[in-house]
């Protein structure tokens, strides 16, 4: 390959040595989404497998879309290791365009919606991708015409195409044209990256997490038998599809699991609990709050919504008192706190038929080997606090970026979590804090950094400092304290964050201006001080 044709992860060994093993061994299943999909399409070709509100999928038509839909992507001239980028809703154009990158040998990238041109140029630059999916307008949104913008700034971005919006480089039709085109899918390594999904870090710089075919189909086959999912049932997807959850769960169960997936392309409480008594759905993954919402709503429509059994509760801190509180309100469903990350998705499947273990730790350790460790990286005893890492089949390969993956993954292929908890002898995690400087609001890892980079950049400040607080919905909020040097308050300074391109997500809620930080004895700023004064005036 050219050197200028490298892409940022071709210095990855795959498998890396600690994974050789998940191959040999069976971990990993050598096939890949698509070869799911012609087996589920041949064995069951009516089966709907995915439903959103303006239509439905069977195994049959997602797999004839997603097969023309690599036709055409191919005659446009995108091949075997490009990357194909997509920003869309819970549409279930989503499932196909996800399949028909796996035909085609591609890779994807998925963003979630909430980005806007300052975080696209970064993701789309550092993975080069040469194509982009994206709604032609959504909730008022021109994301045609932000993508096009970010299109105009990279040269390797070639292509800009449309879903559920016009022309001939709108998704029908592209699977129109595909349908008529002579296309040989190329062999796909199942081992090879597959997907490039980006996520927070503390450095204020996303990083690129890369999984393969075989990661990704190990996650969602393990938590659907411990959860025991069955063949022919339906679970509700509220979560982002472009999200490592709902992408597993929302996009590639159906092919995996042999279920059906019902996308909802924004939360409501009382439309979740419609959906879950109109399709029977089982189960599903989703952030805190929507647990809240939804036992709120079950209790005010007087129903126990019978058919749903397991509520997978993660992404944002869960009260211990939530469980409980929750469970009572459904008549079989069990609510249960779950553990994990991008890199390593799930590294607990939760206690459904525990409440108290459900409602008082982060979940069991399945499929992952788990070590505490100190400051040293020396391995803590059981009931110990200290950093956790995780190993399992079921983990990143690695990041784009070899210096990060050097720094996050130990010699023996330890993923570094950066969070903080404790492990019993029965298996039970429980996370206690947090190392890394990440703010969880709803679910979305947001930088502190990236935030205090941009206040930085203000004239009026000399100094600021990004924490989370708490928040009765979302578990987090984003709050800044900031040093000023000169005249500005909290509409200016909100008014320069949401200026900057960012996503609105991560204006800050909250400003507290004071003269100086808590430092620690090397000028340090005292994080851990900043959120216990906000607690305080927060319960004041």
């Amino acid at each position: 390959m050219n050197e200028n044709n490298k892409m940022p992860w071709d210095w990855l060994p795959i498998p890396a040595p600690h994974q050789q093993a998940y191959a040999a061994n069976g971990a990993w299943a050598m096939n890949t989404l698509a070869d799911l999909a012609r087996e589920r399409a041949a064995q069951a070709p009516d089966f709907v497998c995915f439903i959103d509100g303006e239509g439905q999928y069977t195994f049959a038509q997602v797999l004839e879309q997603a097969e023309a839909l690599a036709a055409a992507l191919h005659g446009r001239g995108l091949r075997a290791g490009d990357v194909i980028a997509f920003q869309v809703p819970n549409w279930r154009e989503a499932a196909v365009i996800n399949l028909a990158a796996v035909i085609g040998g591609m890779i994807v990238n998925p963003i979630v919606p909430i980005y806007r041109d300052a975080e696209m140029l970064m993701m789309l630059g550092d993975c080069r991708a040469k194509a982009i999916f994206v709604p032609q307008v959504w909730r008022k949104l021109d994301y045609a015409a932000m993508a096009m913008r970010c299109r105009d700034a990279l040269p390797d971005l070639a292509h800009v195409f449309t879903v559920r919006g016009e022309g001939l480089d709108d998704f029908a039709a592209l699977v129109a044209a595909g349908k008529c085109a002579a296309f040989a899918a190329p062999a796909v390594d199942p081992m090879g990256v597959k997907m490039v999904l980006y996520t927070s870090g503390t450095t204020g710089r996303p990083k690129g997490v890369l999984h393969s075919h075989c990661t990704l189909t190990r996650i969602v086959a393990e938590s659907g038998r411990h959860w025991g999912l069955a063949e022919g049932e339906t679970t509700l997807m509220p979560s982002p599809v472009t999200h490592v959850s709902g992408y597993a769960n929302g996009l590639e169960a159906p092919f995996i699991c042999g279920i059906r997936s019902v996308l909802m392309e924004a939360w409501s409480a009382a439309e979740a609990l419609a959906l879950i008594e109109q399709h029977q759905c089982v189960g599903t993954v989703a952030a805190t709050p929507f647990l809240v919402e939804l036992a709120a709503a079950a209790r005010a429509a007087g129903t126990g919504l019978p058919s749903f059994r397991f509520f997978a509760c993660g992404g944002a801190a869960v009260p211990a008192d939530l469980i409980p509180a929750a469970n009572a309100a459904f008549e079989n469903a069990r609510a249960f706190r779950v553990f994990g990350a991008s890199e390593v998705p799930l590294v607990t499947f939760g206690w459904p038929q525990d409440e108290h273990l459900a409602a008082t730790t982060d979940g069991a350790v399945v499929d992952y080997q788990v070590r505490i460790v100190d400051h040293d990286d020396a391995p803590l005893p059981a009931g110990q606090e200290g950093e956790i890492l995780a190993r399992g089949p079921a983990m990143l390969l690695g990041y784009a970026d070899a210096a990060q993956t050097a720094e996050a993954i130990t010699p023996d292929g330890f993923f570094r979590t950066g969070d903080l908890g404790v492990l019993t002898a029965d298996g039970a995690l429980t996370i206690t804090g947090r190392k890394k400087d990440l703010i969880i609001r709803g679910g979305e890892n947001i930088s502190a950094k990236e935030i205090e980079d941009v206040l930085h950049s203000h004239p009026a400040v000399r100094e600021a400092a990004v924490i989370a607080m708490p928040h009765e919905r979302l578990g987090e909020g984003v709050c800044a304290y900031v040093i000023l040097c000169g005249d500005a308050d909290a509409a200016a300074l909100a008014a320069h964050v949401g200026a900057s391109g960012m996503a609105k997500q991560k204006i800050p809620e909250r400003f507290e201006f004071v003269e100086d930080f808590p430092r620690t004895a090397s000028g340090k700023v005292r994080k851990d001080l900043l959120r216990a004064m906000v607690r305080d005036v927060l319960h004041t």
